[in-house]
Formats: structure tokens, sequence, C-alpha cells
């Protein structure tokens, strides 16, 4: 049996993650990469990588769907399995509301990126504000805010990016039964990879 002794994974739901592993008394360390990496593919890869050959020799859990279109490749031989799922918003909604909320044209909304907004959409996207508003709307229908247990009030900052994006504002409260479960199943793949 190989016992999983770290997850390294999206900063997204670090809070979330954090309160599961007290709550289960699960005995693993944590490296957590700034969820904004995500519009940035090569520091993405770069700072995973990095975190994976810093522990290389643990087993380990992936808090990662398919961020990076060469996510199998970047995880590579290591000692690690990935948890199941397209994203994070996926792997903590669950499959199924995922796609439903997604096929209605939403755009999911979690703290972390509510947050730090500005410095994740701000490297990417166009100064030009309708230009901004005008890709949104291209591709989404309205802001889904994803309120979990761990939440802190992040209303304001929710408010000020259907401001920014012209795009209506939902919020949806959600517990964290799913995610427990795919990260309780995860931990069991790892526990059965062969030393």
């Amino acid at each position: 049996m190989c016992e999983p002794k770290l997850i390294i994974g999206c900063g997204i739901l670090q809070k979330e993650i954090n309160f599961l592993i007290v709550k289960n008394g699960w005995r693993l360390a944590t490296t957590f990469i700034p969820s904004g990496l995500h519009v940035d593919f090569d520091k993405l890869e770069h700072s995973l990588t990095k975190a994976l050959q810093m522990r290389k020799d643990e087993p380990a859990v992936v808090f990662y769907g398919a961020c990076h279109p060469c996510m199998d490749e970047v995880l590579g031989e290591t000692n690690v399995v990935r948890t199941p799922g397209q994203n994070c918003v996926d792997i903590y909604l669950g499959h199924e509301m995922f796609c439903r909320e997604l096929e209605q044209g939403a755009f999911f909304l979690f703290e972390d990126w509510a947050v730090n907004w500005k410095n994740i959409i701000g490297s990417v996207m166009p100064g030009d504000p309708e230009i901004m508003r005008g890709i949104f709307r291209s591709a989404h229908k309205y802001l889904l805010a994803v309120r979990t247990p761990c939440s802190g009030d992040f209303r304001a900052e929710a408010e000020a990016i259907s401001l920014m994006t012209s795009l209506e504002l939902r919020w949806v409260d959600v517990g964290l039964e799913q995610l427990e479960e795919n990260l309780a199943t995860t931990l069991d793949r790892v526990r059965a990879l062969k030393q």
C-alpha cells in the first residue's frame, strides 16, 4: 500500500481542501499553486513541474482537472494520481451540475477568482472595457458565483465583476460533499499504487 502524503493543487479551493483535511484527519501536507495561473499555461506548467520535483518521491494527489492542454504529460511518470474532472468547477460541483450550468451559459466565479480578478483577468484581457464585455458576452450569459461553506463575503467583488462584464450575477450555495467524495476516492487510488 502506498500511503498518500501530499496534495498538490490549485489554490482556488485551498480553504475547502484544508477544511476537509482537518475534518477527516487526513495526514497530508499541501502545496497550493495560485489559481490565476490557469490563464498562462507556461507559468502553470512551470509551477506544477517545480512542485512535483520538490516532492517527487512522495505519493500524492494532484488536485487539478485537465487545466493544462498537456496535463498528463506534465505529470509524466510521477508518483501521483490526479483528481478526476474537467476542471476545479467540475470537481467541486459534480459533472451533472457543471454541465447543466455551462450549457446554460455560466461563467463560474469562486471567491478566489473574484478577489483576485484584476490581477488574473487584467493580465490577459485588453484594457478597453467594451472589448472585455464583448468577449465575455460572446461566450457567457451570466456569472454564477459559487459560495462554499468556507467562503468569505465576496458580494462586492462579484457585483463589480458583473458590472465589468455586463453579465447577470447569480448565486449558488454548494456544500463540500462532492469535493470530499472526489478527494477521498482519489486518496484511495493513490493507496492502490504499487511502491
